[in-house]
C-alpha cells in the first residue's frame, strides 16, 4: 500500500463570510490567530496551503502574519476568489453572494488578475494554487487560469451538488488528481491545470450510477438528511466540521487502500476560532473542532503514513513520474 500525499487547503479569508453583514463589515480577527493553528499543524508536519481571498491580500496586519507564516518555510500561500469581494465587483455582488461560475467570463479575468497580483504585493510570490469560493469553479476559467500561471486547482469535490440553487454539479467527479478540460470541470482533458479534488465520497460503496442518483436526489437538504439519520447514505468529507473523526478516518483510509494518491482535506481559517463561521460557536466547539483535526492528522500520518505537503509540492511529485518517462523515452 503506496502512503498518500496529505494535503491540508485551507479557505483563509474575513470573519464569518456566511452573513451578510459580516460580508459587508470585514474583519480578521481569524488571520491573526492564524499563527495558533498553524503551531498545530506543524505539530504533525503538515504544510498547509492557505488559500487567500483579496481582502486579506489588502490589510495590512494579515499581510504580516502571512509573510511572518512564509518565512518559516513549511507552508503555501495560494489564491482564493471570492466573486462577491473581489474588483472588479458592486456593493449588490456583495448581498447576492454569487458563484464564480454566473459571472461572465471578462469580469471574473479580471478579478482574476487583480486577486493574482494584490497576493503576489503581499507576499512576494505569485501564487500557483487555487480555488474558487463557494466551489464556485466552471470549466470557463481554465484558460484564464493557465495564462495566470497556476498549476493547481483545489475547487471540485466529488458528488457535490448545488444546481438547484445556481451553482455547480460536482457529482460526477473522479476522485484522483486529473489534468483540467476547457470544456468540463469533471473531465480529464489537455490543459496544464491539475485538479486535485477535495475527498469526498458516500460513506459505503455503491454502483456510481446510484451514488450519482443520491447526489442529485431532489429536495436535496431533507432528503439526504433523512438518509443520514437512517443510516442509508451519507456523503464522508475530509472537513472536520462536517464529518466525525470517525468519519474521516475511515474515509482517509478507504482511499489509501484504494491506491489514491492524495487526501485533501478542507477547511476554513475562520472555523479555528469562536464566532468566526456557523460552525464553532463556542469554546466548547472549538475545543472539540481542534481535538478532531489533531487526532486524524496523528492517525493519518503515523498509521496511514501519509506524506504532508503542499498544493505546489504535491503537482511536482504528481509530474515527476511524467517527467521520469519523457527522459526516457528521449
Amino acid at each position: 500500500m503506496t502512503a498518500p500525499a496529505l494535503l491540508v487547503g485551507i479557505d483563509t479569508e474575513g470573519d464569518n463570510q456566511w452573513d451578510l453583514r459580516a460580508r459587508e463589515q470585514q474583519t480578521f480577527e481569524n488571520i491573526y490567530a492564524l499563527p495558533k493553528l498553524h503551531a498545530l499543524l506543524e505539530r504533525h508536519g503538515v504544510r498547509p496551503t492557505y488559500v487567500i481571498t483579496w481582502p486579506v491580500a489588502t490589510d495590512e496586519r494579515s499581510q504580516q502574519v502571512l509573510r511572518f507564516l512564509l518565512l518559516r518555510g513549511d507552508c503555501e500561500i495560494g489564491a482564493h476568489h471570492h466573486a462577491w469581494e473581489t474588483p472588479p465587483c458592486t456593493p449588490d455582488d456583495v448581498r447576492r453572494h454569487p458563484y464564480a461560475s454566473t459571472l461572465p467570463v471578462a469580469q471574473f479575468e479580471a478579478q482574476l488578475a487583480e486577486l493574482t497580483a494584490a497576493i503576489a504585493r503581499a507576499t512576494g510570490e505569485r501564487p500557483v494554487s487555487y480555488r474558487s469560493g463557494r466551489f464556485g469553479f466552471d470549466a470557463s476559467h481554465v484558460a484564464a487560469l493557465e495564462r495566470e500561471g497556476y498549476l493547481v486547482e483545489s475547487s471540485v469535490a466529488p458528488l457535490f451538488y448545488e444546481g438547484h440553487k445556481g451553482g455547480p454539479d460536482f457529482v460526477e467527479a473522479p476522485l484522483r488528481p486529473y489534468f483540467l478540460s476547457y470544456d468540463s470541470a469533471v473531465r480529464p482533458g489537455t490543459s496544464r491545470v491539475l485538479e486535485v479534488p477535495v475527498s469526498s465520497m458516500l460513506h459505503r460503496d455503491v454502483p456510481d450510477r446510484l451514488a450519482w442518483a443520491y447526489a442529485r436526489a431532489p429536495f436535496p437538504y431533507t432528503t439526504k438528511r433523512v438518509l443520514s439519520k437512517l443510516g442509508v447514505a451519507r456523503v464522508d468529507w475530509l472537513r472536520p466540521s462536517y464529518s466525525s473523526l470517525d468519519a474521516m478516518c475511515r474515509l482517509a483510509r478507504r482511499l489509501t487502500e484504494g491506491g489514491l494518491p492524495v487526501l485533501n482535506m478542507l477547511f476554513h481559517s475562520s472555523e479555528a476560532i469562536v464566532g468566526g463561521s456557523p460552525y464553532n460557536k463556542t469554546e466548547g466547539e472549538l475545543e472539540a473542532f481542534l481535538d478532531r483535526l489533531e487526532k486524524f492528522l496523528s492517525f493519518v500520518t503515523r498509521e496511514l503514513k501519509a506524506q504532508p505537503a503542499t498544493f505546489r509540492e504535491f503537482h511536482a511529485r504528481f509530474m515527476a513520474p511524467a517527467a521520469a518517462t519523457d527522459l526516457l523515452a528521449g
